[in-house]
């Protein structure tokens, strides 16, 4: 069973938490998190990218000059993608660049996501983050405490104090515990949870 530090706001240890192996200490499926990862950057896509081909460009219906004996190439259009003005070679149409993937490798992308920060020791709980308002300060001591590098913060819930504190941090993001997902994970270096946080992942994704 994985144990990870429970630290203060003060990046001081006050305790150990010891974390589910069904969800933090899974074995890392590195194709899943591909899949997943690809499937989530291709649905940000929105895919109104639009441009005209040479059917549909306005005019060229006039050959430009005689076929024959003019000493230049022969052209039928002005609308050529090979002509200034012409239309584009295989242009490029509104589409959908969605992907499904399956609820099963979701959960095991996750699961090896989360277990990976574990695995490589980039994985910090605080008790609480009980700020009483916004300071950036407070939370970069805190990152540097903790020797947080790009740190990802999950939260139980709403926290407009901790948003902005970390907002301003270079590399520093802040996410509800209902936006988790393999991409910010994996992106993040260091991943901050609090104990809250890690019993709710566990009793969602431990089965």
């Amino acid at each position: 069973m994985p144990v990870v530090k429970l630290v203060n706001l003060q990046g001081e240890q006050v305790g150990e938490v010891e974390l589910a192996d069904a969800v933090f200490g899974a074995p890392v499926h590195v194709p899943a998190m591909h899949q997943v990862v690809v499937a989530q950057l291709a649905n940000r896509r929105r895919g109104t990218q639009s441009a005209k081909s040479r059917g549909e460009v306005r005019g060229g219906g006039k050959k430009p000059w005689r076929q024959k004996k003019t000493g230049r190439a022969r052209h039928g259009s002005t609308r050529s993608p090979l002509w200034a003005g012409g239309g584009v070679a295989f242009a490029p149409k509104p589409r959908d660049y969605s992907q499904k993937v399956n609820k099963k490798v979701r959960r095991l992308a996750l699961k090896s996501a989360l277990s990976l920060k574990v695995r490589d020791a980039l994985m910090t709980v605080v008790e609480a983050f009980n700020l009483a308002e916004p300071s950036t300060k407070g939370m970069k001591a805190f990152f540097d405490a903790v020797k947080a590098n790009k740190p990802l913060i999950v939260l139980p819930g709403a926290n407009d104090v901790i948003q902005k504190s970390a907002r301003n941090v270079p590399g520093a993001k802040v996410i509800n515990m209902c936006n988790i997902n393999v991409y910010d994970l994996l992106n993040a270096g260091t991943l901050v949870l609090t104990p809250e946080v890690v019993r709710k992942l566990e009793e969602v994704y431990a089965g």
